[in-house]
């Protein structure tokens, strides 16, 4: 099981009642994992402050946390490079995972090899884009190329570059086509893929503030 803290939860205190009160509302003795939602409180997400007293104040609740057996993992998402150091020069524990906005078009590269330097597991969510992928034909020709769908391509896309996609969907019948993914992409395919114009446009999941800006 994993759950997030809030990226609201920038104290040592709130932070403790968020991760005690997730055990409470699931009748858990332990996650598996729990993660930094974002680095500012969601409000705040394109604004100066990098909050970095907070997110030291959270990493220390969810240090405590794991040392104590109540989460089995921990670790960040939507955190850049500064996010990130700010978080190991004062740790005792380093993060596990980083969680970012990683699919065909936009794949901050600097970013992921990063995380991995400092041996974070980076997970890519949205792999597909929320959809938008299934809008681009330079994308759809490629999938059908391969005999796939446009999930499967953006799902090997990440699986390619050492990430674990995060699809999202509640339909069985997409999940296992989601989990079909015994194929590999040509590394001219990954290039063209790599180099894709940006996406701009997220559809209704641009109301949110990771979506509303590029991912440096």
């Amino acid at each position: 099981m994993t759950t997030k803290l809030a990226a609201e939860a920038k104290s040592y205190s709130e932070a403790v009642a968020a991760i005690d009160g997730s055990l409470q509302t699931m009748d858990l003795d332990y996650l598996d994992l729990m993660i930094i939602h974002s680095p500012r409180p969601w409000k705040a997400f394109h604004e100066s402050d990098p909050y970095f007293e907070g997110n030291s104040e959270a990493w220390r609740a969810l240090e405590e946390a794991y040392q104590a057996g109540k989460l089995r993992s921990i670790g960040l998402s939507n955190f850049e490079k500064a996010d990130i150091d700010n978080i190991l020069a004062s740790s005792s524990v380093k993060p596990m995972v980083n969680q970012i906005l990683a699919h065909i078009s936009n794949t901050p590269t600097e970013l992921i090899q990063y995380s991995e330097e400092k041996g974070m597991l980076v997970e890519a969510y949205s792999p597909v884009a929320h959809g938008e992928l299934m809008k681009n034909q330079d994308v759809i020709h490629l999938a059908e190329k391969y005999g796939v769908s446009v999930p499967q391509l953006g799902i090997r896309y990440c699986l390619e570059l050492g990430m674990l996609p995060l699809p999202k969907t509640a339909n069985p019948a997409h999940m296992k086509n989601n989990a079909d993914v015994d194929f590999s992409i040509s590394e001219e395919d990954m290039a063209i893929l790599k180099n894709m114009e940006q996406i701009q446009d997220y559809g209704e999941a641009s109301r949110f503030p990771v979506y509303s800006g590029k991912q440096k």
